[in-house]
């Protein structure tokens, strides 16, 4: 029998997939978490074989729960399910070391399958997501203009993206210029729309 995790904020797809992956002999659901905090709590404490994480969710994200997780469950594999299947998100889940990434629009009975599989030591990793992955490259920023990138992406002005990045505003308009200029595009909104759609913040 096959332990599983089920981490998702949304009780419902949560208690769906439960109840699917529950019709199946070998497998069985020991836990499930409505965040990426609870997740690794109820990984330390069920210790399950899988752990099926959903990207996003409150407090740590599913790619950040899996690194936990690896790190503090040795013995358990785990594996993101989301509706947001951007490159950048798959490069950071499998260096995390995750084992299967596959979106929700996946059947149960793939997911069931995704899930005997990363037991077993091997991996999954959606065709789709995967071609896109390679198509879209790696990001050219740098992680810090990332990061910079990722706080103006809500439209904050100028001096509030220093602040909550603890840099001077000179600083953060030096970031923000160079990531404008590296994806070739007119402003730093523009530059927050392409690096998100690519999966680079």
């Amino acid at each position: 029998m096959i332990s599983i995790l089920l981490a998702d904020d949304e009780g419902l797809i949560r208690d769906a997939l439960a109840g699917l992956l529950d019709l199946e002999d070998d497998l069985a659901v020991v836990a499930q978490a409505g965040s990426g905090t609870e997740a690794v709590a109820a990984a330390r404490h069920a210790t399950p074989d899988v752990a099926v994480l959903d990207l996003q969710m409150p407090g740590l994200d599913g790619i950040e729960a899996a690194k936990q997780i690896v790190a503090q469950v040795p013995g358990c594999a785990c594996m993101i399910v989301t509706s947001h299947g951007r490159p950048g998100y798959l490069k950071a889940a499998l260096a995390a070391g995750v084992r299967g990434f596959v979106p929700k629009t996946v059947s149960a009975q793939v997911l069931a399958t995704v899930i005997r599989t990363i037991n077993d030591g091997g991996r999954y990793v959606d065709p789709e997501l995967a071609a896109e992955a390679i198509g879209a490259g790696d990001s050219p920023l740098s992680p810090r203009e990332a990061d910079v990138l990722a706080l103006a992406a809500d439209g904050s002005p100028i001096d509030e993206i220093a602040s909550r990045a603890a840099l001077s505003v000179g600083t953060v308009r030096n970031y923000l210029s160079a990531a404008v200029t590296k994806l070739a595009v007119a402003n730093r909104h523009e530059a927050a729309r392409l690096a998100r759609r690519n999966g680079w913040i």
